[in-house]
């Protein structure tokens, strides 16, 4: 079984990733906690449904982990990116054998590392050098070691996630039509044209409205 799991928002801060949070959507996230072996922090939202969004940014009080910081954090055209704001930039499949549809993919999506917040635990594929598989577009995969799953412990915000879409230049090269990416309840990635570049957009229904967010290779999240 995969289905969606949480979508990724990039920020340079958290504190500047949870003012767009207020600011795009009219509600307010909840606070995470760390990843102390990838020296990140997060704060999250809950979608409904299973689904969550992700505030994810660098912990100014981290240390510098062994490897490449995840999500490209250690990049300079990461941190180039996010100087321009928060940005949209993947999304994380959630599986019941991790092992088995690593090994499946089409896309190389690095080494199963185990991880650990608190007192979740999980399992998640972390390339070696940090890149974003599919260029943000192929799914990270998670298999939750816990039976219970974050958004059960987070307030009901009143947002839903209505649709998550992307499109890449190299979609048949990068075999993001293959079944594995053919995520419930509502991922679909398709092609586009020559010379275009990746999008990763999601809708999602808000107290405020409803609010469609994309994000792109060097470009902050916008709606």
């Amino acid at each position: 079984m995969i289905a969606l799991d949480h979508i990724v928002i990039a920020a340079a801060t958290l504190e500047e990733g949870a003012a767009w949070v207020a600011k795009t959507f009219g509600v307010r996230t909840q606070a995470g906690g760390k990843h102390v072996r990838m020296g990140t922090h997060n704060r999250l939202l809950n979608l409904g449904g299973g689904t969550y969004l992700e505030i994810i940014a660098i912990d100014p009080e981290g240390k510098q982990p062994v490897q490449p910081r995840w999500f490209t954090f250690d990049s300079s055209a990461m941190q180039a990116r996010l100087a321009q704001g928060p940005a949209l930039i993947h999304w994380v499949a959630r599986t019941d054998d991790i092992e088995r549809d690593a090994a499946q993919s089409p896309i190389a999506l690095g080494t199963i590392h185990p991880m650990e917040r608190g007192d979740l635990r999980w399992r998640i594929t972390i390339p070696a050098d940090g890149h974003l598989p599919g260029d943000g577009l192929a799914p990270t995969l998670i298999q939750w070691d816990v039976d219970d799953h974050p958004t059960n412990r987070l307030p009901d915000s009143e947002c839903r996630l209505i649709s998550l879409r992307g499109w890449h230049p190299r979609y048949d090269s990068l075999h993001l039509a293959d079944g594995i990416w053919r995520i419930p309840p509502c991922v679909e990635i398709g092609p586009l044209e020559s010379g275009s570049q990746p999008v990763l957009e999601m809708a999602i229904a808000a107290p405020s409205g409803l609010k469609i967010v994309a994000g792109g290779p060097g470009a902050g999240a916008h709606q």
